[in-house]
């Protein structure tokens, strides 16, 4: 960074201000911001009416002397930089005064906002320059630079038609430049022998800004420099990602290649999306350590659920339930085989380390089933997985052989499905609904109070709920004849049991209360 001094002229004594403009290795200076810019003018023309003090003392009267501006040293650079907010831009010719910037102030001065903020920029040699290029921005910030015809012409097509037009063409004027800044620094660049070591200290956002005037320029080698700048630098952020995509497939224009850019975000292969989907579940499924499996599970069920959001807002089909219902088979069978490994007559004669070994796997294929479930249910897809499960009657006859320690992780699949259709979460046939109840109700009452000890995840109230609920869907027959199946149940456990006091009332209102009520109603109107 170099510091260059602002000479403020007035009648009285003569004030420094340092305004800090970054130089490139190739000798040119780089536009500040105009923020600096302003900064620098509402210095000097403050917005708000200074106070009255004190009258100066002689000691403050003798630090005030001021000093002859020749007297001030000045660093010769190659390149001449000049702000003034009494110059006016229409005259391309001027040249700036000195090497130093020097900004005079009219007494009384306008208002900021209307004063006019006019730079000098020259590249290359000094003297050298043959083209003078005037950039007019907005807030009436104006950039005059000093260029050679022969750079521009080679670097820029923009440029090219611009001079050949008129070949004694010597200066010219942009209107309504968007980022002068930006454009003052794309023109430094055709002065660049190394683009791509000056673009690496730039963050993603500027490399936008200069792409974008570059492509205006017809600037192609700085565009290609840009691209894989991009493709390389790590973009931070969903919202950085998207402004470097849609930045990206904006650009036109023959021989731009932004596929490198873009492959980062999209694939050219065909169902890579859905084979990769299939791996992952896979992997996931087949994992034995239960920290990491779970949270990665907990990973994927977020982004399909973020997945789902979008396919059900654009209407666009979604093509992964295949792929999880044959996941959800491929668990069934090896959950079955593995009952009837733990259930075989000779299977007392197993070692205790293999009778392990098939105890976690039973508990491992149920809490896949639980995953897979619960994906399902937040897809609005999980129909066929309840009737999958009511069908599972030798799955259900091997349950009550096993110990419950060993089982009770396949009655918190049961649970969750009929939590699931008293919440309105999956809409099985009425059919489905007897099957389930008739299939594994029994055995979840019987599992029930190891699950209410001994599985923290396990919440008696919804489940209690939700199995009243499915119950309250069938018809009244069916309803009594499982309530009254519970009943017995539920006084030989009582706590021990899920109660289902409330579904049973709502059987006993619609059994005893309601006939009486419509017939009392009958009587009246006949009467």
């Amino acid at each position: 960074m170099a510091d260059i001094r602002l000479n403020r002229v007035n009648q009285g004594p003569t004030k420094i201000k340092n305004v800090p403009i970054a130089v490139t290795p190739e000798g040119f200076w780089c536009c500040p911001s105009p923020v600096v810019f302003q900064k620098s003018f509402k210095a000097q023309h403050p917005l708000n009416k200074p106070k009255p003090s004190s009258p100066p003392s002689k000691t403050s009267s003798a630090q005030k002397k001021s000093v002859p501006v020749s007297e001030r040293k000045t660093v010769p650079t190659p390149s001449r930089l000049g702000v003034s907010d009494s110059q006016q831009c229409s005259d391309p010719e001027r040249d700036p005064a000195s090497t130093s910037v020097v900004a005079t102030e009219r007494t009384p001065g306008p208002k900021i906002e209307t004063l006019p903020k006019k730079l000098a920029v020259e590249f290359g040699e000094p003297g050298t320059c043959n083209v003078k290029v005037v950039l007019l921005g907005k807030q009436g910030l104006c950039v005059k630079l000093s260029v050679h015809r022969d750079v521009l012409t080679e670097k820029s097509s923009f440029f090219a038609d611009k001079l050949s037009e008129q070949s004694d063409l010597s200066s010219f004027q942009i209107d309504d430049c968007e980022d002068v800044e930006i454009y003052v620094e794309t023109v430094g660049l055709m002065y660049c022998n190394e683009m791509k070591q000056r673009l690496m200290k730039q963050n993603v956002s500027r490399i936008l800004r200069i792409l974008k005037v570059a492509e205006s320029l017809g600037f192609s080698s700085c565009i290609q420099s840009c691209l894989e700048h991009l493709e390389a630098v790590p973009w931070v952020g969903d919202e950085e990602e998207e402004k470097v995509v849609s930045t990206v497939l904006q650009l036109q224009g023959e021989g731009i290649r932004v596929n490198p850019v873009l492959k980062r975000v999209s694939s050219d292969i065909s169902n890579t999306s859905k084979d990769t989907l299939s791996q992952i579940f896979e992997l996931v499924l087949k994992s034995n350590e239960e920290r990491s499996r779970r949270e990665m599970r907990s990973i994927v069920l977020k982004l399909l659920k973020e997945k789902n959001s979008l396919c059900s807002s654009t209407g666009s089909p979604d093509i992964c339930d295949e792929m999880i219902y044959r996941s959800c088979r491929s668990c069934l069978d090896s959950l079955l085989s593995l009952f009837k490994q733990a259930t075989e007559p000779d299977s007392g004669d197993i070692p205790n380390g293999n009778r392990e070994h098939v105890v976690k796997h039973i508990a491992l294929e149920a809490d896949n089933l639980s995953w897979l479930l619960e994906i399902l249910v937040d897809k609005q897809a999980a129909d066929e997985f309840a009737l999958m499960w009511a069908n599972q009657q030798e799955l259900a006859t091997l349950h009550g052989k096993l110990p419950v320690v060993s089982r009770y992780h396949v009655s918190c699949i049961s649970g969750r499905l009929y939590v699931g259709i008293g919440k309105g979460e999956l809409l099985p046939s009425k059919n489905t609904r007897q099957l389930l109840l008739q299939t594994w109700l029994q055995p979840l009452i019987n599992d029930y109070n190891w699950l209410q000890h001994g599985c923290r995840s396990f919440d008696r109230k919804l489940v209690e709920e939700g199995i009243g609920r499915t119950i309250l869907t069938l018809p009244l027959e069916d309803q009594q004849s499982i309530l009254l199946s519970w009943v017995g149940s539920f006084l030989k456990s009582g706590d021990g049991c899920p109660n289902l006091q409330r579904a049973f009332e709502v059987w006993w209102r619609r059994t005893f209360i309601r006939p009486y009520v419509e017939g009392q109603g009958n009587g009246t109107s006949d009467s």
